[in-house]
């Protein structure tokens, strides 16, 4: 057995961030945006079995926890994944190829996001808004989130905080409200759909991805190699505890062929249908608050990565400096993202988004295995980690290849770009670079 890596933090920090905030930030990365968009995208695959999906999703994600929570006891600071792909496969290409696609997975996953907001917003208006108009909402909400940031880390941490437990309030609202509406017959065992599952399971995988912003505060961690997996792994149980009720009492209410007419704002349909108004206001207003924290936050993840790049030499460093208070890396994320959110339906970026984390994270956790002598994980379930993020990538790119071929060769497009750009700039990283 190797022994376990010693943290690098200080013996003494002066304002430590304790188990129960460490446990908040990653329930406010995973909770609540994707579960709002992906659940009758899923349900297409799953049918009624989509709690089995969630549970499948939580199982992988558990592995991948693992990985990074090890990573981030042995290598604590604020660049998070940018300095594990470092740590794993040495600076040059493939690392910077790596951290490049994994902030475009962040852009596509903050696209959903705005996506998603913006159908909620077109069912709590009551009437069906023009394509145009919904993409103009979700972009808006873009731009003006991604410069929240202005106001200050204290109060964006404030306000997100203050939105994540309305949504995990009204999410326990409608669980508790939904159970006497439940129709048993709707809740069936597996039969021969499995295939079915593993792809769902694979679609509501990015409801997990946000396990990875924990590691980000290691570094403020009093003893983050003891710390830092009890607050993910706390964090993972208590969203997926909620995503299990709330999924049961959707498929218990309503057929899967309702699900799926309403995919993208089927919480809201449901709440109303059974009661009323007060329920699409309460669903709605809970969605649009997580799909905009869920924006800013996935923006402000990316701009980091984005950042931590450009200082390691693979993309220009103009990206590290800001303008007005504002980062040229934050406002370059906002303008790719809103021209994902402009170009590519909901239903295109929420594969995407899932299909880039599987992949970025079994990339990730390949490093990983390379470095175990350094961070103290066990091969075995490292190896688990790789497997399992592989095999629903897999079927679930090949699912993709037949139901929405968008999103697959858009998905190859973004692997093929991301290896141009580090090989430019990193071979050209003195032409590029901003004098500071």
């Amino acid at each position: 057995m190797r022994p376990s890596p010693q943290p690098s933090a200080p013996a003494s920090i002066a304002n430590p961030v304790k188990l129960a905030g460490a446990t908040a930030l990653g329930i406010g990365g995973m909770m609540g945006a994707g579960l709002y968009s992906l659940l009758g995208m899923a349900s297409q695959h799953a049918g009624n079995q989509i709690a089995i999906a969630f549970l499948l999703g939580a199982a992988a994600a558990a592995f991948s926890i693992y990985s990074y929570a090890r990573l981030g006891a042995a290598f604590p600071g604020s660049g998070g994944a940018a300095n594990f792909t470092v740590a794993g496969f040495g600076p040059g290409w493939l690392s910077g190829s790596l951290n490049v696609f994994q902030y475009l997975a962040y852009l596509v996953a903050a696209a959903l996001y705005a996506a998603a907001f913006a159908e909620y917003a077109n069912a709590l208006s009551g009437q069906s808004m023009p394509v145009w108009a919904t993409r103009l909402c979700a972009v808006t909400v873009v731009i003006a989130f991604s410069l929240v940031s202005l106001l200050g880390a204290k109060t964006v941490g404030r306000a997100a905080s203050l939105a994540m437990g309305f949504t995990i309030l009204a999410l326990i609202i409608f669980a508790l409200a939904g159970i006497p509406d439940v129709q048993p017959s709707h809740l069936t065992l597996p039969t021969d759909n499995w295939q079915g599952i593993v792809i769902a399971a694979g679609v509501l995988y990015v409801n997990y991805q946000g396990f990875g912003v924990v590691t980000n505060a290691s570094g403020a961690m009093q003893n983050p190699s003891r710390e830092l997996p009890r607050a993910m792994f706390l964090a993972l149980g208590v969203v997926t505890f909620l995503y299990l009720i709330v999924s049961l009492i959707t498929v218990g209410i309503w057929p899967t062929s309702t699900i799926e007419q309403d995919s993208g704002h089927v919480l809201a349909s449901i709440a109303q249908g059974v009661w009323g108004t007060p329920g699409l206001i309460l669903i709605s207003a809970s969605a649009m608050l997580a799909t905009v924290a869920a924006v800013n936050a996935t923006i402000f993840a990316a701009s980091n990565i984005l950042s931590d790049t450009a200082r390691q030499g693979t993309l220009p460093r103009l990206l590290t400096h800001s303008e007005k208070g504002v980062s040229n890396a934050l406002m370059l994320s906002a303008a790719l993202v809103s021209i994902m959110v402009v170009a590519l339906p909901l239903a295109v970026v929420g594969q995407m988004a899932s299909m880039a984390f599987l992949l970025v994270y079994a990339l990730i956790t390949i490093g990983h295995w390379r470095i175990t002598h350094k961070t103290g994980a066990r091969r075995s379930i490292l190896g688990a980690a790789i497997g399992i993020n592989f095999v629903l990538f897999v079927t679930l790119f090949h699912s993709a290849l037949y139901d929405s071929p968008t999103s697959a060769y858009a998905l190859v497009v973004l692997l093929i770009v991301a290896g141009l750009i580090a090989k430019c700039f990193s071979r050209n990283a003195a032409r590029f670079s901003a004098s500071p």
